[in-house]
């Protein structure tokens, strides 16, 4: 049970409804809801705040309630539970059965909201629900200018699909009142990234070819496709992972500095890196992706089914369960400096890191020197969060023998004050009305025209995704990608 005493209350605010479409869903049991508890307990909720989960199933309160109980409260640390707080937690809790394809349900959804309250509409649900929900919003008098909404990733599966939805959608929200969500850049560490490189002069010099040999970003994941495999099979890694995850954090690493912290600003600097990015041929799909799929193996010690044997997966499936490719950005810059993205199911650990190798020194003084990468500099993102710059240091003793040690920033140990996870970051973002750490609609269709070749370009060679056995970190062509720039990645370094 807590025993902290929270901050005092914000003071009182306009009654705040939160909706949750898909409020009994997978994403809400598991982030959205103890996310919102945490705030919660923290204060940090407007008192006049009421949430609202959204769902088919016919439950009465009692029901609901139940099922908060059983499912909830598994995804909270228990250190964070505490009874009182939970009590008030669930009494701001409603729920609504409300079937989101037929307009006639949503008149109970507006007997439910308070009077006059600010809105904000999470669409939990599959994009294609989202069009449908927000004009039947509009046909309730449910929307006006203070409601915002929240759309999940993926949007769209490829250019079009994601123009239409956002043509749709803006039809009832401005862009300022349209949140894209991507929980990546709701990471401490990741929104460190902006004060480790503008916040400091050290790298910002070395922060450029030549200086840079290359860079890598991967997000690993030792989980196979699990109960997701029906909406995976048919997304696949290059739509689930690199469209938004990957080709975020690479607009962290890779953007300009932005004149102020001002939403359009930071996210303009984004846009000028997506729009950098060298377009892909067939030939380039060729030679610089590599596509995966995991058969059986192990994985944290128990065995693993390989994807083709998970539950509503075809047995003749081409899914990529994993993806390498080395891109390219086109400004001066980044000039000639490869960036490598990774990101994979059933892989030998969990991990989401970037790693900036810088050049190789021009000439050695040292000749027992390693044959390794003179410096790094690594920026774990989890499942910890830290930041290592390598360097290297004379051992101890006659003689000039060298090996490499770093320099280690544990950004859980540096501060005392409590880190708040990234959709709870991330909703109390969108209660303020803050868009710094959302897509815009540009940024996002930026990143589709980039992607897009490469899906058409594996359609068009019709080669299947390469077997790597789970647990290990992929296929042995994605070292080889690396190999060929000289470069390995950090694991095998």
């Amino acid at each position: 049970m807590a025993t902290t005493h929270p901050a005092p209350a914000p003071a009182p605010a306009e009654p705040l409804d939160l909706v949750i479409f898909g409020g009994a869903g997978d994403l809400s049991v598991r982030k959205l809801l103890p996310a919102l508890y945490m705030a919660h307990l923290h204060r940090n909720l407007p008192e006049a705040t009421r949430i609202h989960a959204l769902g088919r199933q016919p439950w009465d309160r009692e029901a609901f309630t139940a099922f908060i109980h059983e499912k909830v409260r598994g995804f909270i640390a228990p250190e964070t539970l505490d009874e009182t707080a939970w009590a008030g937690f669930v009494a701001r809790l409603g729920y609504v059965c409300l079937d989101a394809t037929q307009a006639a349900d949503f008149t109970a959804l507006a007997r439910a909201l308070q009077p006059g309250s600010d809105r904000v509409y999470y669409l939990a649900t599959a994009p294609t629900l989202f069009t449908g929900i927000c004009a039947h919003l509009h046909g309730a008098g449910l929307i006006d200018e203070r409601s915002r909404v929240v759309l999940e990733k993926p949007l769209g599966h490829d250019l079009a699909s994601a123009r239409a939805i956002n043509d749709e959608v803006g039809r009832y929200f401005s862009e300022a009142q349209t949140f894209r969500i991507d929980h990546y850049l709701g990471k401490e560490t990741v929104q460190n990234m902006m004060v480790l490189r503008f916040g400091n002069t050290i790298f910002e010099p070395l922060w450029r070819s030549p200086y840079i040999k290359s860079v890598q970003i991967t997000v690993a994941e030792s989980v196979g496709v699990g109960s997701r495999a029906g909406f995976y099979d048919g997304t696949g890694a290059l739509r689930d992972m690199v469209q938004n995850h990957l080709l975020q954090l690479l607009c962290i690493v890779a953007m300009e500095p932005p004149v102020s912290l001002d939403p359009d600003a930071v996210r303009d600097e984004k846009l000028k890196v997506l729009r950098s990015l060298r377009p892909m041929t067939e030939a380039d799909v060729a030679r610089d992706t590599v596509r995966g799929q995991y058969t059986a193996g192990a994985s944290n010690g128990d065995r693993a089914a390989g994807y083709l044997q998970e539950a509503n997966v075809p047995p003749d499936s081409t899914t990529e369960t994993f993806v390498a490719l080395r891109a390219h950005i086109n400004n001066w810059r980044w000039a000639n400096v490869p960036i490598f993205l990774r990101t994979g199911k059933r892989m030998a650990e969990r991990r989401s890191e970037i790693v900036i190798e810088f050049a190789d020194l021009p000439y050695t003084i040292f000749p027992d020197a390693p044959r390794q990468p003179v410096n790094r500099l690594m920026i774990r993102l989890q499942p910890e969060e830290h930041v290592q710059l390598q360097m290297m240091a004379k051992e101890p003793g006659s003689g000039m023998r060298l090996r490499p040690v770093s320099l280690d920033l544990d950004l859980e140990s540096a501060f005392s004050a409590r880190r708040a996870e990234a959709y709870e970051r991330l909703l109390m973002d969108v209660i303020k009305g803050r868009l710094t750490h959302f897509m815009r609609r540009d940024e996002l269709e930026a990143a589709w025209t980039w992607v897009e070749p490469i899906l058409d370009g594996w359609r068009n060679l019709s080669e299947k995704p390469r077997p790597y056995t789970a647990g290990s970190w992929g296929p042995a062509a994605s070292s080889a990608l690396m190999a060929r720039e000289g470069s390995a990645w950090v694991e095998e370094a």
